[in-house]
């Protein structure tokens, strides 16, 4: 069984190499963990006793099957639990990460699967991640990037890849949420910010709001 800081590290890594083959460096998880490379160092030579990472000196980590199964299963939890606060328990999409971030710890598989089935087995988080299921498989969906969008080209709201409180509660604002078809209508060539049709009012964005916006085109 692994502590609480252990799976933190293995959830880190695994997000960091979730989109690449390349190893994790050192450098990169201090970043995310807010810590000292040291201390990082420290860390993930005990996971590699573990045989949960595979670590070579100055050449970075990697995950074994065995600690990407583990990352998974903590991802699952985490976002099975952001569902039920969001739905069951109403708390706002930009208030559930940290909340989530103490149950994913939960180390019962038997209340999870349970929680999965009360949720009527949710395939997206309230960001629009997906969750995997018990075996660790994720639906095959894929979305592109608001800003990837041309005029006139349009689609559905379907995700986020920032989940910081501050960004979330700028779409909100905005009425950037799930499942709210948006259209794009003029696109700057200064800046690169985008004029959207959301539900017949316009507003505008810059970029780097934009290629957090997932979308089903």
């Amino acid at each position: 069984m692994q502590s609480f800081t252990e799976e933190n590290y293995l959830k880190i890594i695994y997000h960091l190499s979730s989109d690449t083959d390349v190893a994790v460096q050192t450098n990169a998880i201090a970043e995310k963990m807010g810590t000292k490379a040291a201390s990082v160092t420290d860390m993930i030579k005990k996971l590699a006793d573990k045989q949960l990472i595979i670590y070579q000196k100055y050449q970075g980590v990697k995950l074994t099957d065995t600690g990407r199964q583990t990352a998974i299963n903590i991802v699952r939890k985490h976002r099975l639990w952001e569902v039920f606060l969001v739905e069951k328990l109403s708390f706002k999409w930009d208030e559930v990460h940290d909340i989530a971030e103490e149950l994913e710890h939960i180390n019962s598989s038997e209340l999870i699967e349970r929680l999965d089935e009360f949720l009527a087995f949710p395939k997206n988080d309230p960001h629009g991640d997906p969750i995997p299921d018990k075996d660790g498989k994720f639906d095959s969906a894929t979305f592109i990037k608001l800003n990837k969008l041309k005029t006139n080209e349009q689609g559905l709201v379907m995700g986020v890849s920032e989940h910081s409180s501050a960004f979330l509660k700028h779409l909100e604002k905005l009425g950037l949420t799930l499942g709210k078809l948006v259209k794009v209508t003029d696109i700057t060539d200064f800046d690169g910010s985008i004029e959207l049709l959301v539900e017949s009012k316009k507003i505008n964005i810059s970029r780097e709001v934009a290629k957090h916006i997932l979308i089903k085109a």
